[in-house]
């Protein structure tokens, strides 16, 4: 049952992301026009500390006008290292610089229309270097308990699918299913 995308178009590109119309076949053999968008990688780090609070932001998206909890994340650079500009984008978005950085998960939030990977990673340490550069990103960065997150998720405080799947493995890795 595997479709087949025989050819790509651009019809529209900048330098985020491109909207491209492939001529796809379906297992069947009928034709289907399918838009898709190309996206660069996405680098996500936070960090837990000893207290086993992880660090946040709390923010605004325009696009859908909500609020939500969030870690810090951007676009992977041409030739930059995915962990590398998960660093950047942590120290950049919180003023705070991960210590090692570990992967946790890659996932791939609408598989269906994008093909951007989003690679998560978190560290056990972070230093405070000052205010974010970046400030405009998020209204507050906090360091919240570990253990609020799977409520925090049932309620909607973290609506982002991406984040809510790397907070739920964490809180797994460091506090258990209890």
């Amino acid at each position: 049952m595997q479709w087949t995308n025989l050819s790509e178009q651009t019809v529209y590109e900048n330098r985020w992301f491109r909207v491209n119309l492939a001529d796809v076949v379906l297992p069947d053999g009928r034709h289907l026009d399918h838009f898709l968008i190309r996206l660069r990688p996405v680098a996500v780090a936070t960090a837990v500390n000893e207290a086993n609070e992880v660090l946040l932001l709390w923010r605004h998206r325009f696009i859908t006008d909500s609020w939500g909890w969030e870690l810090a994340a951007g676009v992977v650079e041409d030739g930059e290292d995915i962990a590398d500009a998960a660093a950047r984008e942590m120290e950049e978005e919180t003023g705070w610089r991960p210590g090692p950085l570990r992967h946790l998960l890659t996932v791939e939030p609408a598989n269906g229309l994008i093909d951007a990977r989003h690679h998560l990673y978190w560290s056990e340490s972070a230093e405070y270097i000052g205010h974010p550069e970046d400030d405009f990103e998020s209204s507050r960065r906090e360091w919240i308990p570990l253990k609020l997150v799977p409520d925090m998720i049932a309620r909607g405080e973290v609506p982002a699918a991406n984040m809510a799947a790397g907070l739920l493995l964490l809180h797994h890795l460091r506090l258990g299913d209890g």
